[in-house]
C-alpha cells in the first residue's frame, strides 16, 4: 500500500477550501447581498423562510468556508510549531516505550516550507544529545527517531558497544540489569553534550556493525537509538555506490524537529486497553 503524503495532502486541502472561501466572497456573497435587498425593496414585511433561502450558500462553498480556517491553523501547528507522532518501535528504550505518543518542536532547527522541507529561517542546529525526528534517508515516507551522536565534521567510533567522538569516549554508567530478549540487559546512564540519559545493551548480543567508525560529513548527522543492540541507525553504512545500500548518516534537508515531551502512551490503540498518562514529561 502507498504511502499517504499527509503534508502534502494537507497543503492541497487548505488550497481549496481557502479557494471556494474566496470564490464565495468574491463571487457568490454580492450576489446574495444584492438579491436580499431587491427583495426587501419590493415587500412592506419580508418573508424571513424567503430571506433565508436567498442567503443559503451553495453547499460546496459552505463547507469550504467552515473547514478552511480549522484546516489552516492545524496546517500551520503543524507545519511550523509542533507535530504529534508515535513511538512505533522499541528502538529508544528506555527513553521512549512503544506506544508513546510524543510532541515534536518543529522550530527548533529552522522554519521549513511544508511539503518542500525547505528551511527559510535558521533558528538553532541540532546538539549532541537531542532526541530527534527525520526522514529515512532510504524512504523519506518513512519518520524515525533516534539520538544525536556525531555531528557534522565529528570522528564517530563504536568499539565493543562503547562510544568515541574524536577519539574520546563517551561517559557511561552502570546503573543495574533488567530481562532482555536474548538474556539480561544492561542499563547505563550516559552523558551526550549536556544531555544525560539512559541506554540498554544485550549483554549477550552478538550483533555488530559493517564499520567501526565513520567521519560525519557536512551538513549531516549521526544518529544512534538508545536501544544500543536493537536499533537500526547509522551504523548500519556503507559508500553509497556499494551494495548493500545501508541508510547512514542524516542529511539537514531530511530533519522534522526535536521531540521535547511524551502526552500519552497507548501500547494497543485497538480498543484492548486505555491510554495511559504515567510516563507524561520531558523527553531526556
Amino acid at each position: 500500500m502507498a504511502e499517504i503524503n499527509f503534508p502534502l495532502l494537507l497543503v492541497v486541502l487548505v488550497a481549496v477550501t481557502g479557494a471556494l472561501a474566496l470564490i464565495d466572497l468574491l463571487f457568490f456573497a454580492p450576489g446574495r447581498k444584492t438579491a436580499i435587498a431587491q427583495y426587501q425593496a419590493s415587500q412592506a414585511v419580508p418573508d424571513p423562510q424567503v430571506l433565508d433561502e436567498l442567503n443559503r450558500e451553495p453547499k460546496l462553498l459552505e463547507y469550504g468556508k467552515s473547514f478552511f480556517p480549522v484546516l489552516a491553523i492545524v496546517l500551520v501547528l503543524r507545519s511550523f510549531l509542533v507535530e504529534p507522532f508515535q513511538i512505533p518501535s522499541g528502538s529508544m528504550k528506555p527513553t521512549l516505550e512503544v506506544g508513546d505518543f510524543i510532541l515534536v518542536n518543529k522550530f527548533a532547527y529552522g522554519i521549513r516550507l511544508p511539503v518542500l522541507d525547505t528551511k527559510v529561517i535558521s533558528i538553532g542546529e541540532p546538539q549532541r544529545g537531542d532526541v530527534m525526528v527525520f526522514r529515512y534517508p532510504s524512504n523519506p515516507n518513512i519518520n524515525y527517531i533516534k539520538r544525536v551522536v556525531g555531528l557534522p565534521g565529528d570522528t564517530v567510533a563504536y568499539i565493543n558497544k562503547q562510544i568515541l567522538i574524536n577519539g574520546k569516549p563517551v561517559v557511561q554508567k552502570y546503573l543495574g540489569e533488567e530481562p532482555g530478549s536474548l538474556g539480561r540487559v544492561q542499563l547505563l546512564s550516559e552523558q551526550l553534550g549536556d544531555v544525560a540519559h539512559q541506554v540498554r545493551k544485550e549483554v549477550h548480543a552478538l550483533r555488530g556493525a559493517p564499520r567501526s567508525q565513520w567521519v560525519v560529513p557536512a551538513g549531516h548527522y549521526f544518529m544512534l537509538g538508545d536501544n544500543r543492540d536493537n536499533s537500526n541507525d547509522s551504523r548500519f553504512w556503507q559508500d553509497p555506490n556499494i551494495e548493500p545500500k545501508y541508510w547512514g548518516m542524516v542529511p539537514d534537508r531530511n530533519i522534522v524537529g526535536k521531540a521535547f515531551a511524551i502526552w500519552m502512551t497507548w501500547a494497543d490503540p485497538k480498543f484492548a486497553n486505555l491510554p495511559s498518562f504515567s510516563r507524561v514529561g520531558i523527553v531526556q
